[in-house]
């Protein structure tokens, strides 16, 4: 009796800290920002010099990035049945594509300024890479837990 007792406290306690174990990380911006930042000072070879007036920069256009990237969240819940309000959400998604590419323009340019165009090449780079890279990883985590 006392051993049956023993052993379903011990399989309540496994259970618990498989299913604690499991938790889906949350998204933490700022722990995104530092490491996206250091990797592409890393790859584009940045000086702490070049750092500091750099990103404050960089950091301007993510944020304006950000705006777009939310307007295209909303878009996300439109009614598929409802011609109108999908023809609608795509000339927004269109219009904001271009917004967005207007963006990166505009901005690449600016950081032509502050550094030479051979960095502002590996910035571009080393900004793709770390998105792929990230991508990578968190598909092959769904992949593990299914």
């Amino acid at each position: 009796m006392r051993i049956s007792k023993c052993f379903i406290i011990a399989l309540m306690m496994l259970v618990v800290s498989l299913a604690q174990a499991q938790k889906p990380k949350h998204f933490d911006p700022e722990r995104f920002q530092r490491e996206l930042e250091q990797f592409i000072a890393t790859q584009a070879c940045l000086s702490p010099a070049e750092s500091a007036e750099f990103f404050p920069v960089y950091r301007e256009m993510r944020n304006k990035q950000w705006a777009y990237f939310a307007n295209e969240r909303r878009l996300r819940h439109i009614d598929t049945s409802d011609d109108k309000a999908c023809a609608e959400a795509i000339r927004k998604r269109d219009a904001g594509d271009l917004e967005l590419k207007r963006i990166q323009q505009a901005y690449h340019e600016k950081f032509m300024t502050i550094l030479p165009a051979s960095k502002v090449y590996l910035i571009i780079k080393a900004e793709d890479n770390f998105h792929r890279r990230l991508f990578k990883q968190s598909n092959g985590a769904k992949k593990k837990h299914n």
